[in-house]
Formats: C-alpha cells, sequence, structure tokens
C-alpha cells in the first residue's frame, strides 16, 4: 500500500469487518461495511483522526449496513453500493434486519455504482466489480494502485458466503470468485466481510470453490 493507510474493527453480532480506508495525504477516509455499533466506529475515526468522505456497502444485509444511515448523517457523507443491489437495500425481508436482527432497516444509496465502473474518492481510484452469489448484488471494491479489494461476502479466507439466503445463488458465486480472481493481479490483498484477510494468489491455489 503506498498512499492508503487500512484498518479494521469487528461490529455487531456475526462478527462483520468494518474497515476504515485513510489516504495519507489527505486524511480523508472511507467506511467500507458499517454493519453496527455506529459510535464505536466515530471513536474509531476520532482515534485515526480521519476526514469521512464517503461509505462503501458490499451488499445489502443487515450485518453490513445497519449503521450507515446514522453515520451517513453524522458525517454528511455519501452511500455507495451496486445498483444490482437497490432491492434487497430497500427490502427488509431479504436484507434480513426484520427476522435476524428484530429492527427492520434500510437504506436507500446515494450513489449507485454499474459494474466494473470506475469512481475516485478520497483520492483513490476504485473499481466496482460486481460479484453476485451471496446476494444478486453483492459487489467488491478494488483499489488497483494499492494493491487492495475489499471482498465483503463474496471471497472469504479459503472459502466463500453461503449462498442459501434470500437471492443467492451458488452457480452464480462460482462465476464470480472465478471471474474476480482473474481479475486481481496475485499480489493483491483482500479484506473480506467476515474473518481475516487473505490475498490472491493464496485463494487462486487453494480456493475449493473455484
Amino acid at each position: 500500500m503506498e498512499n492508503l493507510m487500512l484498518r479494521g474493527i469487528v461490529v455487531g453480532p456475526v462478527q462483520t469487518n468494518c474497515y476504515f480506508l485513510k489516504n495519507r495525504e489527505t486524511e480523508e477516509l472511507v467506511l467500507v461495511d458499517p454493519g453496527a455499533e455506529a459510535e464505536r466506529i466515530i471513536y474509531a475515526v476520532e482515534k485515526l483522526q480521519g476526514k469521512p468522505a464517503a461509505i462503501f456497502l458490499t451488499h445489502g444485509h443487515y450485518d453490513h449496513i445497519c449503521a450507515a444511515n446514522e453515520l451517513r448523517e453524522h458525517y454528511k457523507i455519501p452511500v455507495y453500493a451496486a445498483k444490482a443491489e437497490e432491492r434487497l437495500l430497500s427490502d427488509t425481508y431479504s436484507n434480513l434486519s426484520a427476522d435476524w436482527s428484530g429492527v427492520p432497516y434500510t437504506v436507500k444509496a446515494d450513489v449507485y455504482l454499474s459494474d466494473k465502473e470506475v469512481f475516485t474518492v478520497s483520492g483513490f481510484e476504485v473499481k466496482m466489480l460486481l460479484t453476485p452469489g451471496h446476494t444478486p448484488g453483492s459487489c467488491c471494491y478494488w483499489i488497483e494502485k494499492e494493491k487492495v479489494c475489499l471482498s465483503g461476502d463474496t471471497l472469504f479466507y479459503g472459502s466463500c458466503g453461503r449462498t442459501d439466503l434470500p437471492g443467492g445463488s451458488m452457480s452464480q458465486m462460482r462465476e464470480s470468485l472465478q471471474s474476480l480472481l482473474h481479475i486481481l493481479p496475485e499480489d493483491t490483498e483482500i479484506y473480506p466481510g467476515h474473518g481475516e484477510a487473505t490475498d490472491a494468489a493464496f485463494e487462486k491455489r487453494n480456493n475449493p470453490y473455484l
């Protein structure tokens, strides 16, 4: 990582990784998957001395979104998500918030992205890669220059996200994993929505779902 400082905390009942992407030069910061515990996230931002500029959502499940509205309002920053995830973000059944958390929760993103769309936030050029399988609009955020990919619940260390939830598809998941790891250079560090980080080289050689 040249200009990117990446940190993370684990939030919520299912141990979701919430990441902080800070530009060392500008001190601008992106929040990725703020799934719960908005006050803890705010405290972490203060410790990092960052200037929040955006929120990225890798998909719409409750454990990845349930602090997004509060943080958007607190920092007055936009929320980014895949266009293909718009319906799930607004459906409390599909996003599991009604049944699993007991508190119905929806998010309307400010910016909906298309597959392979390139955009710039906090001085980083980011490419959104649509990777359906876990949900119809699951996506990864690839910062090629920094050799980093935020994979959400698509790709885990030696594994992948579950596909037995509303909108899930194992066939789509396998296609997404193959496409993702074909695109990513082997020296790309991969930061998933749950569990430990991995890298493209390891997954290309060892992931049993390819």
